[in-house]
């Protein structure tokens, strides 16, 4: 199942294949696509893809009247995804998605993610359940438009950010078709933005090229676009043959809307 250009699903071109509370399947085109601050190949997309397929198998087992809410998303990506996904360029990406365990006031849900019958990544999403709040806005039926371009920071609306310090900086500017059916930037979109910032800011500080190993995100708030909203990341160690970052993404308001730590190798 396509989505319209005009919603975050079809911004990146997901396709839901299965549909269920037992078992999910999905898929995203990852392969030429590269991070804006580095220019480097980007593994970026396997977040949004996890985000959409661990978070339906979730939001599918709510009872009636209940919502659900991502709070944590973890992914371990393989040493070689990046060369298996360039690979197969015609190739997508697809992730098959699970329930983990019991649901109770919270959820987990599994997936493993693959490209041409290559494993690349494995990961989860927590989810909590809430009231279904009032004024859901539901996704257009039908595209309207045009994508943005085919480059990353177009179909994310990012340009660079100034800091004057050590972090490396994304601004987060407005797009509607980014947005989830609350009015926020979608879950997906903002653990991609904490990869590119992350990913790259290890990089810089080792003077080369590491691969993205794990992105571990904390949900805190509605991430909110606009003026000022942004993605940083500063870097806890770089070594010669690993790095760990720490990233957040931050609304319009100055607060921390999502906390990340990536960890790379080289």
């Amino acid at each position: 199942m396509p989505y319209p250009l005009n919603t975050p699903l079809g911004r990146f071109g997901v396709e839901t294949l299965e549909d269920g509370a037992e078992r999910c399947v999905a898929t995203i085109p990852a392969a030429g696509l590269t991070n804006p601050l580095t220019g480097a190949a980007t593994v970026a997309p396997l977040a949004m893809l996890v985000d959409h397929v661990c978070g339906l198998v979730n939001h599918r087992r709510r009872g009636t009247d209940e919502w659900t809410v991502s709070s944590e998303l973890s992914l371990e990506i393989a040493p070689d995804a990046a060369h298996a996904i360039a690979a197969a360029p015609q190739e997508r990406v697809t992730g098959i998605a699970q329930p983990l365990g019991a649901k109770f006031d919270v959820a987990l849900a599994q997936c493993r993610l693959s490209v041409a019958g290559h494993d690349v990544a494995t990961a989860t999403v927590h989810s909590f359940y809430i009231t279904a709040p009032a004024g859901l806005s539901a996704w257009p039926e039908e595209s309207h438009g045009s994508l943005p371009g085919p480059d990353l920071a177009s179909l994310m609306s990012l340009e660079r950010g100034e800091t004057g310090g050590a972090a490396v900086v994304l601004m987060q500017k407005t797009d509607d078709a980014l947005n989830n059916s609350v009015g926020v930037v979608h879950g997906g979109v903002s653990a991609m933005g904490l990869e590119l910032v992350g990913s790259a800011a290890v990089c810089a500080a080792a003077d080369a090229a590491f691969r993205t190993a794990s992105l571990r995100v904390n949900y805190l708030r509605p991430f909110h676009s606009g003026s000022g909203a942004h993605y940083e990341a500063t870097t806890l160690h770089v070594g010669r043959s690993s790095g760990v970052a720490e990233t957040r993404a931050v609304g319009h308001d100055g607060r921390d809307a999502l906390v990340a730590r990536l960890t790379a190798y080289r």
